[in-house]
């Protein structure tokens, strides 16, 4: 299945499950594990002849519609507080990491030519550095030949994880950006062209010359878009890898935070990529219907023991061992059925 047709032509996925015993999985929420979700599922059903109907509309619409219980469970790439898990009902758990990269269209500029670092990447989506020639884009590329055109920005214009993580971290490198924008899943923008979903950003992107957005990595690489490097924390020009967005995730305390909420912006590090995310799912704790979200979870544990190859050739990072044992564990103690028993047997 390319990624190109799935980003360009479709943003939900539907696999239908040939067994009439079978209940298809339900699922919506963030468009940033769309790619690696669907491989997933096509592989699982395979296996199983159970379905997976994902939509891939956003974070937002994900929280949205596990909060009104019409889907088995939400996806987010911006974790819940402990407060809002609590009071939800919801258990959190970490599926998969990758990475969120810059992309341009530039004439005669090929994927990993541009480098571009924090606080430049902030002055142009605060629409400071309005030329791809301005003096800052200069000095940190001195040999490449950079047009007098206009730059075109491209954003998000639904509630998504990936903005979440963008501007978390352009507000943990450019204090004007923290005080002017902010962190959240939806910003007032200072200006540009809104896009829904990754795939929206991307044939935004690749439509419009002089332009510069920011999607998940997989949507780049599959879609053959122009991503630039980036200058980490350390003061290290790093380009876009499974490697580096690894480097960085490989310190996180996910134990740290209610529901395993990491954010891996802006880790330390000399090979650290800067915009490093994870994504989450959201089940009930007690689910109306507790067979649906056993038929998930069944879906995940497979997704977490057998599909970290699938996640690799897509460029994203799974989880590590250690943190995939206490998530089965969590789920063992904590997601029951209204009589109080678990919908799933941890075994290790």
């Amino acid at each position: 299945m390319k990624i190109s047709k799935i980003a360009l032509t479709t943003a939900a996925l539907m696999v239908t499950a040939w067994s009439a015993f079978a209940a298809d999985i339900s699922g919506a929420g963030a468009t940033f594990p769309y790619p690696v979700y669907a491989k997933w599922a096509d592989a699982y059903k395979k296996a199983t002849n159970v379905g997976l109907n994902y939509q891939s509309i956003g974070s937002g619409g994900g929280i949205k519609q596990i909060k009104a219980k019409t889907v088995t469970f939400g996806a987010s790439d911006a974790p819940l507080s402990g407060k809002d898990l609590d009071e939800a009902g919801l258990a959190q758990f970490p599926m998969v990491m990758g990475g969120i990269v810059p992309v341009v269209n530039i004439d005669g500029v090929k994927p990993g030519d541009l480098v571009l670092d924090g606080p430049t990447l902030g002055k142009i989506y605060l629409g400071e550095i309005k030329k791809w020639d301005d003096p800052a884009i200069a000095k940190l590329n001195p040999s490449a030949k950079l047009p007098s055109q206009a730059i075109a920005l491209v954003h998000r214009s639904d509630g998504s994880g990936t903005t979440f993580n963008f501007t978390y971290y352009l507000a943990d490198v450019s204090p004007e950006w923290k005080s002017k924008v902010g962190t959240n899943t939806a910003v007032q923008w200072p200006g540009g062209i809104g896009a829904k979903g990754n795939e929206g950003v991307a044939n935004n992107v690749g439509q419009t010359k002089g332009s510069i957005g920011y999607v998940e990595y997989a949507y780049a690489k599959q879609n053959k878009l122009t991503f630039t490097k980036m200058v980490n924390k350390a003061g290290k020009t790093v380009s876009p890898t499974a490697e580096t967005f690894q480097a960085a995730a490989a310190n996180a305390n996910w134990k740290s935070q209610p529901g395993y909420g990491v954010i891996l912006a802006n880790q330390p590090g000399d090979v650290s990529w800067p915009m490093t995310a994870a994504t989450w799912i959201l089940v009930y704790k007690t689910p109306t219907d507790a067979a649906a979200t056993g038929e998930a979870l069944k879906f995940f544990a497979w997704s977490y023991d057998k599909g970290q190859e699938m996640a690799k050739e897509l460029d994203y990072v799974p989880m590590p061992a250690n943190v995939v044992t206490d998530i089965k564990t969590m789920w063992a103690t904590d997601i029951k059925d209204s009589s109080g028993k678990p919908l799933f047997a941890a075994t290790h």
